[in-house]
């Protein structure tokens, strides 16, 4: 049976821009930054967004509380009224060719709880963000159940604010081992180019979460993968580019920004956070380039890292 990609006009036409050399409406010219700024706000976020200008930031990453009375920053009396106000924020500030992401679980239990499938409902009826994938994080540590099935996954809802969406997908493929990339070398149905490239990571991505003695870990009791981070980072922005994550737990968006050369803002109301931060930096190593951190007790001001990138 063909591909059945072949029949989609979409990725026809992305082939043959491919092919001719035309440049898709989402491509923009790239520059590497002589020095990257990185923001570490202890702020509630909503105060903090209203300082950030509009269509300024390329990507939003957030892994917001669910409102599961794991501590006191994570009770809400009316979780989507609080949610509302920045989820307004973050798509006022989004630039057209930007993304936002929300990582989330579904363990909705009443009116007063919040999960992933409310901010979605929320976003698909007050927002004119468009979702584009639902990705599903696999992993296969976890906690044993004797009452349910053993939960081995969290969603990763992708939103953008036009068709001209930023996706660097040469960023992030997954190399083909040896004997694969041999055989579809050999099929004239598909560029070789590609093929040497690797393949999609679909929407269904398996990369483990850290365990407790992992080399990773800094402290924080819910930090996220390097891995997975790196994935959307590189995907949906470029060098040069500002990275928002108003959640910023463990401080790790911070972390691949700097490895990256994405400008970033890191909001949380935890005042670990750049203790956190600081555990990450030692752990990077020697950098091949430079970066700025910008504390409250250094600069604490938004617009650097919005001006003279």
């Amino acid at each position: 049976m063909a591909n059945r990609s072949h029949y989609n006009s979409g990725h026809r036409m992305l082939n043959l821009m491919n092919k001719t050399g035309k440049k898709h409406i989402s491509d923009r010219d790239i520059g590497k930054p002589d020095k990257t700024k990185h923001l570490i706000a202890i702020d509630d976020c909503v105060n903090l967004l209203k300082e950030i200008p509009d269509n300024s930031v390329q990507l939003v990453l957030i892994d917001p509380p669910y409102n599961i009375d794991m501590a006191n920053w994570d009770t809400f009396d009316n979780y989507i009224e609080w949610a509302s106000k920045w989820l307004f924020e973050a798509e006022r500030i989004l630039t057209e060719n930007g993304s936002f992401v929300i990582f989330g679980g579904i363990q909705f239990e009443n009116e007063k709880s919040g999960d992933l499938l409310e901010l979605m409902h929320y976003i698909r009826h007050h927002s004119n963000l468009k979702l584009v994938n639902l990705i599903i994080w696999n992993y296969k540590n976890g906690m044993g159940a004797h009452r349910f099935f053993a939960n081995r996954h969290e969603e990763i809802a992708w939103y953008v604010k036009s068709k001209k969406y930023t996706f660097n997908l040469d960023a992030v493929r997954i190399p083909y081992d040896d004997k694969t990339k041999k055989t579809y070398l050999t099929d004239k149905r598909l560029n070789p180019a590609t093929v040497e490239k690797g393949k999609n990571p679909t929407n269904v991505w398996e990369i483990n979460r850290l365990n407790g003695n992992s080399k990773e870990r800094v402290g924080h009791p819910t930090q996220k993968p390097v891995e997975l981070i790196e994935r959307l980072i590189k995907s949906l922005s470029n060098p040069n580019d500002v990275v928002l994550d108003f959640f910023a737990g463990s401080g790790v968006t911070t972390r691949v920004c700097i490895q990256e050369e994405r400008h970033s803002v890191s909001v949380d109301l935890d005042p670990m956070l750049p203790t956190y931060l600081q555990r990450h930096i030692e752990k990077m190593g020697d950098l091949l380039y430079s970066y700025q951190l910008i504390t409250e007790e250094t600069e604490f001001n938004i617009h650097p890292v919005f001006t003279n990138k």
